[in-house]
């Protein structure tokens, strides 16, 4: 069966303790791309139940939201805590490239490790600074050629912009769907590869219940777009 075109945002302890975390990855490691494990998660739990999920989940990615914003040594320093146990790792691009993420991006080829860059963010207020500033970001993430970006699908327009920007070989990370308004679907139709979901499926009483449904109107809305 092909994995639905979810990453799951996991930025808590799930299901009451941390370990639910592995319960998760368990439960839905074949329904899904991957998992969003952000710093409240790494930094409550530790790197121990991300060992755990690296061994449960196969082929799916597994990526460390650290939201990297720093110097190049820095960065470099952060991401080595996490490298053994992670695919991928997001970073912000206002940081800019020379010194920052220059460094950081040749260190994560060595490593083998994925960069997503940070383009726009799904709340409100990333519109008085990133959307404002979209084309000089868009610079920089071009200098730095990511496997992948963040783009938020609160805005599907957005998405547009940065997939005509990039062209198809970026992959787009949409965050912002189900507790923060946007539709499943939407962002794929707008241009963006996968949509982050988050609480709408680590707080359900059945989070395979909700991938199944939310991948159902994922596919209803890829319907409604291709016509």
């Amino acid at each position: 069966m092909k994995a639905s075109p979810i990453i799951v945002a996991i930025d808590g302890p799930v299901l009451g303790s941390c370990q639910g975390l592995v319960k998760i990855m368990t439960d839905l490691g074949n329904e899904v791309v991957g998992f969003k494990v952000g710093i409240p998660f790494i930094m409550q739990c530790g790197l121990e139940p991300l060992a755990a999920a690296r061994s449960r989940i196969g082929n799916g990615l597994l990526i460390a939201d650290l939201k990297l914003a720093d110097i190049g040594d820095i960065m470099v320093r952060v991401v080595s805590l996490v490298k053994d146990y992670v695919d991928a790792v997001i970073a912000h691009s206002f940081v800019g490239y020379k010194g920052a993420l220059d460094e950081v991006s040749e260190k994560l080829k060595e490593w083998n490790i994925k960069l997503i860059l940070v383009t726009s963010m799904s709340h409100e207020g990333s519109q008085e600074l990133y959307d404002r500033n979209l084309d000089p970001i868009i610079d920089v993430v071009k200098k730095v050629n990511p496997w992948g970006v963040v783009a938020p699908a609160t805005r599907p327009g957005i998405i547009s912009l940065v997939r005509k920007a990039l062209g198809a070989g970026v992959k787009i990370l949409a965050p912002g769907v189900g507790a923060q308004g946007a539709r499943p679907g939407d962002a794929i139709c707008a241009g963006a590869d996968y949509e982050i979901i988050g609480r709408s499926i680590t707080e359900s009483p059945d989070p395979k219940k909700a991938v199944e449904l939310i991948a159902l109107e994922q596919e209803e809305a890829l319907r409604r777009c291709r016509r």
